[in-house]
């Protein structure tokens, strides 16, 4: 059994020998040596390597005549082969002889191939290159002629289109590495014209702000002839907008490039026409902003360039606005201040409008509004030091000039005009000062005497300054006297000229003629009742001041207290507001003459008591005089000398109003008898002598004599000698020593001695106590005087029991 097994494994190995490459035979041959039954299988093998070659040979014999066939034919075909192999050979050779030409040609066809290859290579290469060249050569050039914006243009396009087609290369790795620095290069070279730019601006901001008030100034003056646009930013570019669309260029400044490449500063304008005031654009080359601008937007640094812009904007604000110290002594010195402040808002208010976003609204109102409060407090400050009033007038016309300009540019302005209302105070403040020195002098320089005229002329030229309305005056033929002196026409018209004055100021501030007119009226008023008052005040009561020249002023005040309804008419002309309107102010001018006059009236009475008292000075009585008989005494010198004063004096008072001489009358007469009767009762005067009292009533029937002559005219009956009544009871009182009746009717009404006082008549009576009782020294042994004696003590007695009754 096993050795069938073995025949069949053997079986199968040979057939897989037979069957498989020779190059996998290996695992089976291993098979076979690794067995036991090796010799065994080398028989079989043997066996088969037999039968394989009985095999071969049947073939071989089978086929070997037709292998000698071949034979023979292959020799045939060997000769044959020979023949052909020569012809090849020569055929070859003339074709290697006729190709050498062609190979030659081919070979420079093959050459100019590789020539045209590297042409086209070269041209491609070239076309993406020259231009590179070519741009850096523009950027060259515009970076030479300073032309820093469309330079950055060129090196975005060189480095962001062309270097990328060029490939790699040396140069372009040079350019490359030159672009940051061109760069910077560009932006610190824009920079520095934007520093050159701000200070040339500082610098000229003067006149540039000289230029816009020029131009509003104008416009103004063309505002108030014929209606026209109203003047703005648009009306001040028309020169520039022309220019602009002649040379087709954008006039804002607008665009992919600014419209100059100037250095900044200003521009040269003196080849403008003489008659065409420049507008204040035109002095300026704005292009630095807008190159820089521009520059710094393509860097993508615009947030830092605005920054940059408005800091350096706000610390020139901060330089502009600081005042001069010495700016309040001279108005060049206030229209330099102003000058540069409208200079730089209208720098900032063009940037405003022809650049987006560089500085917006709001930081220009913020600019503004510090720039208000500065130029409100330096204004404030300043004018306070001003007391001339032509001064103050030019500086309001040159702040409404200031304010109207940089109204037409947007700003508010109306804190200005607060402003300006508050400084109207105080030019009233100045105007009083002047007006009240002006006054002084036409009161000083006056004569105080009525103004003399001899033609139609001279009295023409008076009532054109002065109203005067006298008919009965016209009539009187020349030469003739006005009532009143120079004083009174010269102070009219500084009144007038004080209210055109004030007109003036008032002019240009945007108030309502009711406003103005209420302006007026209260500044005349401050002028009436302060200035001129005081000036009159100052006039009636300085030293000197004789009685015909009070009587003079009165006279003056009376015409000029009649003239103020036509200084309300004047005002109310200049002003075109009815004198009737509603809560109009009224002038105080009655009132301030009314005052005037009473004070010359009461200036008068203290004059003419004052020198009643000097005549009263010179009286020397002899007051222990021994008793004579009344009618023969006169009176004393002094009081003929006071009464013949007092005729000439009141003679003088013929123009003066009634009451007012009358009063001065009266006046004088009381005085008069009250000094006498503190004379009497004088401390200093112990002894009265009857003889004293004779003569004291001697002088009393002289001063009634005066008064019952009228010295002037209007009393009813004997009105004037009331004044000397309590005087003239005392001394029948004494002079009749009727002491029965006075006791006995004292405090009845109908009391002959009403008037006497038993105080006074008590004084006087101790008085003569004390001369009788030195008399009776002498003579005491006589019976008259001793009884004289005992009457006088029991009158006294009586008398002070009256007193404490009364008292009682």
């Amino acid at each position: 059994m096993a050795s069938v097994e073995t025949a069949a494994e053997h079986e199968r190995i040979l057939r897989e020998i037979e069957s498989t490459d020779t190059n996998c035979i290996g695992p089976t041959l291993r098979s076979v040596y690794d067995g036991q039954e090796h010799g065994l299988f080398m028989e079989k093998l043997d066996i088969r390597i037999r039968n394989h070659d009985r095999e071969i040979e049947k073939m071989c014999n089978h086929h070997f005549q037709g292998f000698v066939d071949s034979i023979t034919e292959l020799l045939k075909v060997r000769g044959e082969a020979q023949k052909l192999k020569c012809q090849v050979i020569e055929t070859n050779r003339r074709l290697q002889d006729d190709g050498k030409e062609l190979i030659g040609a081919m070979e420079e066809l093959q050459q100019c191939r590789v020539q045209q290859r590297n042409i086209a290579t070269t041209i491609d290469k070239l076309t993406h290159c020259l231009p590179v060249l070519e741009m850096y050569s523009r950027l060259q050039e515009q970076m030479r002629t300073k032309r820093y914006y469309p330079a950055l243009r060129t090196l975005e396009q060189l480095e962001q289109t062309c270097l990328p087609r060029a490939g790699q290369y040396r140069f372009c790795s040079i350019m490359a590495e030159n672009i940051p620095k061109l760069r910077i290069q560009i932006r610190d070279t824009a920079m520095s014209q934007l520093r050159d730019f701000l200070e040339s601006i500082r610098k000229h901001s003067d006149k540039i702000g000289e230029t816009a008030i020029k131009q509003a100034q104008l416009q103004r003056s063309l505002d108030s002839s014929v209606s026209i646009q109203p003047h703005g930013v648009t009306g001040r570019r028309s020169r520039k907008e022309v220019m602009a669309a002649a040379t087709g260029t954008d006039s804002d400044g607008q665009g992919g490039s600014p419209v100059s490449e100037q250095d900044s500063g200003i521009l040269d304008v003196e080849d403008e026409e003489e008659d065409e005031v420049p507008g204040a654009q035109d002095l300026v080359d704005f292009s630095p902003v807008y190159r820089c601008l521009h520059i710094y937007t393509v860097l993508g640094l615009r947030d830092e360039f605005e920054n940059y812009y408005r800091k350096q904007r706000r610390k020139q604000a901060r330089l502009v606005l600081q005042p001069h110290s010495n700016m309040h002594e001279t108005l060049e010195g206030y229209r330099r201040y102003f000058n540069q402040i409208v200079g730089f808002f209208v720098v900032e208010d063009h940037i405003l409008h022809t650049t987006r976003g560089l500085v917006n609204r709001a930081y220009v109102e913020e600019l503004w509004e510090l720039a208000l409060s500065k130029i409100i407090a330096a204004l404030r400050t300043h004018s306070s030091y001003c007391d001339d009033p032509d001064l103050v007038l030019d500086l309001k016309n040159l702040i409404v000039l200031f304010a109207d300009t940089l109204q037409g540019y947007g700003f508010p302005v109306s804190q200005l005009f607060d402003m300006l209302l508050e400084m109207r105070e105080q030019y009233g403040e100045i105007l009083l000062k002047r007006w009240n020195i002006t006054f002084r002098q036409v009161l000083d320089q006056d004569n105080y005497s009525p103004i003399p005229v001899s033609t139609e002329q001279e009295y023409r030229h008076y009532t054109s300054q002065f109203p005067l309305q006298d008919p009965e005056l016209e009539k009187l033929p020349f030469p003739k006297k006005l009532p009143f002196s120079e004083f009174v026409p010269k102070v009219y018209c500084q009144l007038k000229e004080f209210i055109y004055a004030c007109l003036k100021y008032s002019e240009d501030l945007h108030l309502s003629s009711t406003e103005v007119d209420d302006m007026i009226r209260k500044s005349t008023n401050l002028l009436l009742t302060r200035a001129l008052s005081h000036c009159l005040q100052y006039a009636i009561k300085k030293k000197n001041v004789g009685l015909a020249e009070l009587v003079q002023v009165i006279i003056n005040t009376t015409h000029l207290e009649q003239s103020c309804h036509f200084l309300e008419e004047f005002i109310s002309n200049i002003t075109n507001v009815p004198p009737d309107t509603a809560n109009a102010t009224k002038l105080y001018g009655t009132s301030t003459f009314k005052d005037a006059r009473h004070a010359a009236e009461a200036e008068i009475y203290t004059n003419l008591n004052a020198k009643i008292d000097q005549f009263l000075q010179l009286a020397d009585y002899d007051w222990l005089a021994s008793p004579q008989g009344g009618e023969n005494l006169s009176a004393s010198d002094y009081l003929v000398d006071l009464i013949t004063f007092l005729r000439s004096t009141f003679s003088v008072f013929t123009n003066l109003p009634g009451k007012v001489a009358q009063t001065a009358c009266m006046s004088a007469c009381k005085h008069i008898a009250t000094s006498l009767m503190q004379l009497l009762l004088d401390p200093e005067i112990r002894q009265i002598s009857m003889g004293a009292l004779h003569q004291l009533n001697t002088d009393v029937k002289e001063c009634e004599s005066f008064a019952r002559a009228s010295p002037v005219a209007g009393f009813q009956g004997d009105t004037l000698l009331l004044a000397f009544s309590d005087l003239r009871q005392l001394l029948e009182l004494f002079t009749q020593w009727d002491w029965s009746t006075y006791l006995a009717d004292y405090g009845k009404p109908t009391c002959k001695y009403l008037r006497v006082n038993p105080h006074t008549a008590l004084a006087l009576l101790e008085k003569m106590k004390e001369t009788s009782r030195k008399n009776n020294v002498f003579a005491q042994f006589r019976k008259i005087d001793r009884d004289r004696q005992k009457l006088i003590d029991t009158v006294i007695k009586q008398l002070r029991n009256l007193i404490a009754q009364h008292h009682n």
